[in-house]
């Protein structure tokens, strides 16, 4: 399977990355288009991949064409795409770039093939969280492509109804600067009373670590995982009223409310 990546910024590179690794795809699988001769030469440097400037001449012969642009750079890269008329009929075209839905795509393209995918910023490391949907001209065997590349980058759910995939944005996708805001102040809490820095980072991280394992291996509700950490009138207990006094579910949902409703105007 031909893959070319329109776009080999951070998340482009990630999903190379991954693909190269899992062993879903080789490096003579792979073209890359990008403006950025500094970020061409990486690439190909790095990963043996092929790199062009061109992004009709990219698309000659994919079969899957990969959108990683930056949403400001989409209708650019399109239009170059659509000026070539190189896009194959067969192909599919996967898009990751914020905002831009399946209708808007696929009028931009010209091209019904089209699945819009929403990583987040783990599948850095393969450890991501991808949700997508797909338009119902792309076919089975294609839908099967599709979740083995973004299985690649981690974990990844296929969702019938496009809305979730803005709904995935303000959880999942922004979710993990939430995460590391949390483990931040976390951290800087066990330095205030009075634990070396590297000590408070590292039973910190571990404690977040293991805490997320707890709940995907037990199975169980995490307010019963929390119950069975507090006992009555003790450490926990007091520390759990403290956050709750301080509004930290009602801020919580109210900033992945605001994140959604900023998504669903991108």
């Amino acid at each position: 399977m031909r893959i070319t990546f329109i776009g080999g910024g951070t998340m482009g590179e990630a999903m190379i990355k991954c693909l190269l690794t899992q062993g879903v795809a080789a490096p003579q699988d792979i073209v890359v288009s990008d403006i950025s001769p500094l970020r061409r030469e990486l690439l190909s440097k790095e990963y043996g991949v092929s790199t062009l400037t061109d992004n009709g001449k990219a698309t000659e012969a994919a079969d899957l064409v990969i959108l990683a642009v930056k949403p400001q750079n989409l209708s650019q890269a399109t239009e170059e795409m659509l000026k070539a008329d190189s896009l194959p009929p067969v192909a599919m075209v996967l898009s990751i770039v914020a905002g831009a839905n399946l209708d808007s795509l696929c009028r931009g393209l010209k091209h019904p093939s089209v699945v819009r995918a929403m990583p987040n910023m783990p599948a850095q490391i393969g450890q991501g969280m991808t949700v997508w949907t797909a338009t119902a001209e792309v076919s089975q065997k294609q839908r099967e492509r599709v979740q083995t590349i973004l299985g690649a980058l981690g974990e990844e759910i296929y969702v019938e109804n496009e809305k979730y995939l803005d709904m995935a944005t303000a959880l999942s996708g922004s979710g993990p600067a939430y995460v590391f805001l949390f483990i931040e102040a976390f951290i800087d809490a066990g330095v205030h009373i009075g634990l070396p820095r590297d000590i408070a980072q590292k039973l910190v991280l571990q404690t977040v670590l293991g805490s997320t394992h707890a709940v995907q291996e037990t199975g169980k509700h995490p307010a019963e995982l929390r119950n069975m950490v507090t006992s009555p009138g003790g450490t926990t207990a007091e520390a759990l009223l403290r956050l709750e006094r301080g509004g930290l579910r009602s801020l919580l949902l109210e900033a992945v409310t605001a994140a959604h409703d900023k998504a669903k105007h991108l």
